[in-house]
């Protein structure tokens, strides 16, 4: 990253700068600009695949004490959280302008998630390529989407608005 300043908050004083180490002025806070939506969909990407490698990792451990902690994951989990995040962060800001309650943003984004997992194993089932099954679950529809997952969803929903998109939206890079 050399070269570049990164802020936090869209300030440029030297307590929230980050990235460069020189000591150079603190520039005019118009001088920095947003993360792009195309990178924004990277970090949603990579933080959702690691979220997924590291539920499965926990998951499987429950069951088998496998201390490798071998957590698993797909290719296709890559546009799936990118997308899915990207569209979390649309509907985050309706339901903040909005004035809802956190319990119900979570319910909502529970729900779209339900919706998006189901979406996407729905077409990728149809590729012959869907990387999950949830056929063995209690609660499951088509083996897509299971209700066992509902508080871990929810979980995942929190870190995203409390977190992740909140604070993607407020890096800040220095314009060239």
């Amino acid at each position: 990253m050399k070269g570049r300043k990164v802020a936090v908050g869209g300030r440029s004083d030297r307590e929230t700068v980050v990235g460069d180490e020189s000591t150079a002025e603190p520039d005019d806070s118009s001088s920095f600009r947003p993360l792009s939506a195309l990178f924004r969909l990277y970090v949603y990407a990579l933080h959702g695949c690691l979220c997924e490698v590291a539920f499965t990792a926990v998951y499987d451990w429950c069951s088998t004490r496998d201390q490798r902690l071998m957590g698993h994951s797909s290719l296709w989990a890559l546009p799936m959280y990118a997308t899915a995040i990207f569209f979390l962060e649309g509907l985050r800001a309706r339901l903040l302008a909005q004035q809802r309650s956190l319990p119900v943003r979570l319910t909502i984004y529970t729900l779209f998630i339900y919706i998006w997992e189901f979406s996407w194993g729905l077409g990728l089932r149809l590729l012959g390529a869907c990387p999950w099954d949830y056929s063995a679950h209690r609660y499951n529809l088509e083996g897509l989407v299971t209700l066992e997952y509902a508080l871990p969803w929810a979980v995942a929903a929190f870190i995203a608005e409390q977190h992740v998109i909140k604070n993607s939206l407020r890096i800040r890079l220095k314009s060239d």
